[in-house]
């Protein structure tokens, strides 16, 4: 990987996990500082993460951390949902013998976690060993930045971590088993599944949301 590589995944990341909070502005030279990279390597990953809608580049202002809005969320869901389809169907006919043992390793480690910072990890490698698999970079390009902002809206608002922890895994050990399985059928129903829950998922923060707006609760 380049260092413009390593600055777009370290950044997405941060942004994902909350450190780089929504609505806020930051500087090309206080990221540079922060992320301990060079002016050069940032500047492209900013580009990058620009292009994903991860952040926006407003001239003479800096760059914005966008809002992360229910409606944004679902809009995203509807174009995950046809994308991820269609991903776990090709990974089911094109993974090569080495991306299953690899989605094999996923299985097993992921079925024995239950920590909400080590449940991201395996979801991160999950969503990237797919696009791998699925062998067509256009999808990969663009499933990409979808499913890292998912995981954003996600982590802002789990409340109870263990179950929603619980809930997650069951569904994703579902997907992985029906590609080792190569079974794309069953794989394409549990992505149906897993999104169908992150719908679920979001229109219960509209709900929570709506509940207390009147006592000033934030809306992301």
């Amino acid at each position: 990987m380049t260092k413009a590589d390593d600055a777009y995944l370290l950044l997405a990341e941060m942004i994902e996990t909350g450190r780089l909070e929504p609505g806020t502005f930051h500087t090309e030279a206080g990221l540079v500082e922060e992320v301990g990279l060079g002016r050069t390597p940032l500047r492209e990953a900013l580009q990058r993460l620009d292009r994903d809608h991860l952040v926006r580049i407003r001239p003479g202002r800096g760059i914005e951390i966008p809002a992360n809005s229910v409606d944004e969320q679902l809009r995203r869901l509807e174009v995950r949902r046809a994308m991820e389809a269609l991903a776990v169907a090709l990974a089911c006919e094109r993974a090569t013998t080495a991306q299953l043992a690899g989605i094999e390793a996923l299985t097993e480690e992921l079925a024995d976690i239950h920590d909400l910072e080590d449940y991201v990890r395996a979801v991160r490698a999950t969503h990237r060993i797919l696009c791998e698999a699925a062998h067509n970079e256009y999808l990969g390009d663009a499933m990409t930045p979808l499913q890292g902002l998912s995981r954003r809206f996600w982590l802002a608002h789990v409340v109870d971590a263990a179950e929603e922890v619980r809930a997650g895994k069951g569904m994703h050990l579902q997907l992985l088993r029906a590609i080792l399985a190569r079974d794309a059928e069953a794989a394409q129903q549990a992505s149906i599944q897993l999104n169908d829950y992150l719908v679920r998922f979001a229109l219960s923060v509209a709900t929570r949301n709506a509940r207390l707006g009147r006592l000033g609760a934030p809306q992301y």
